[in-house]
């Protein structure tokens, strides 16, 4: 069983895709870039890290395993284990390379180094978009000769230079009588409309039967879309209990509906940030269920 193929197809929907006993993948978007030494535009993408310290089961990788697989939960997560065993040995003598995904290795320390697979793209909402490349374009001067002259010039003669210069007065002349009727009109214009304002402000409308205020009270909604799942049931009536059971225990326990398999999903809480949402998922982990998993749904 190639094992990166499926962490690859979840990806493009989860935010967190954890691999028990070894480590979780996490992306990060990042928006479009433009990289200046190459000029090339980037289009909007998943950026994909590699934490070694999420290693708890949340089950998500198994039950999609089992699903697409039609085995069960069990021989999934054996078959996670064996490909994890096989990883960790190849690591102590070469690098492990996930279809995909990245390199793994270790460095001088013994910790397992990620480098991401780059031309991979993960955000669904960026499918079919292609990184650009532009090319170079220079900095150019038009140059703008001067007319020659010629040494050889007629005379003109006076008639002509008296008339050429009563003409560009004349011209002016007309210009800026034009000037002046646009400017005073303007100004006629303008003392029109102030004197409008005056009376609109001073004036008084009296309505005989005014429609009764009604006062709004409009709540702004947070999304929170890092759900901390609890269980999957068949039955609502059991979601709802186990609703009941996480309230009582101090949660603000929901139920978030159906997956596509049809089960009641049942989240301990919602988170807006992802981080906060990964370590309470952790604590949850620790103290109350090893069941508990990240599920990402805006």
């Amino acid at each position: 069983m190639i094992l990166e193929r499926y962490i690859n197809d979840l990806l493009y929907r989860y935010e967190c895709v954890i691999v028990p006993d070894f480590g979780g993948f996490v992306t990060n978007k990042i928006g479009a870039r433009l990289q200046k030494d190459t000029h090339t535009f980037y289009a909007p993408s998943k950026q994909i890290t590699f934490n070694s310290h999420l290693k708890h089961n949340d089950g998500l990788l198994a039950n999609y395993i089992a699903a697409s697989e039609n085995i069960s939960f069990e021989k999934a997560a054996t078959a996670i284990s064996l490909s994890v065993i096989q990883w960790q040995n190849q690591l102590q003598s070469s690098q492990v390379a996930l279809e995909n995904l990245g390199i793994l290795s270790l460095n001088s320390a013994k910790k397992i180094i990620f480098e991401p697979n780059e031309s991979t793209n993960f955000l669904t909402s960026s499918f079919g978009l292609s990184n650009v490349t532009s090319p170079v374009i220079n900095n150019y001067k038009q140059v703008v000769k001067p007319l020659e002259t010629s040494t050889s010039k007629k005379k003109v003669p006076a008639f002509i230079k008296y008339a050429a210069t009563a003409a560009i007065l004349l011209t002016l002349g007309v210009a800026a009588y034009s000037n002046y009727k646009v400017n005073e009109q303007k100004v006629t214009i303008a003392q029109q409309e102030i004197a409008l304002q005056k009376k609109i402000e001073t004036a008084t409308f009296v309505i005989p039967n005014p429609l009764p205020t009604l006062e709004l009270n409009v709540v702004k909604k947070t999304a929170k879309p890092f759900h901390l799942v609890a269980g999957s049931f068949q039955f609502r009536k059991n979601a709802e209990k186990k609703v009941a059971q996480l309230k009582q225990k101090g949660f603000n326990a929901f139920i978030i509906g159906l997956n596509k398999w049809g089960l009641t999903q049942v989240a301990f809480t919602s988170y807006a940030n992802k981080n906060d949402a990964i370590n309470h998922l952790h604590k949850i982990k620790r103290t109350i269920s090893k069941e508990a998993w990240l599920l990402v749904k805006e």
